[in-house]
């Protein structure tokens, strides 16, 4: 199963908690704001994102399956 990552930009303060979890699909950009390497995800990838979208003080990162359904 794949799942795709929405991440709202606007919502984003900077914290770099998604970072610190999982650095592999998350970094910062020069104005020092969370941007995702990659939208889609494995089976493989999922926890450590649930966790990096969990632990995001302004809920910038929700992730869905294939189906649409919202996991985070």
């Amino acid at each position: 199963m794949k799942y795709t990552i929405k991440y709202d930009r606007l919502k984003c303060i900077g914290a770099a908690n998604c970072v610190q979890i999982a650095p592999e699909t998350w970094e910062l950009d020069s104005d020092g704001l969370a941007k995702p390497k990659k939208v889609e995800l494995t089976e493989k990838e999922l926890e450590k994102n649930v966790k990096a979208a969990k632990a995001c003080p302004t809920h910038a990162i929700q992730i869905f399956d294939e189906k649409g359904k919202k996991i985070v």
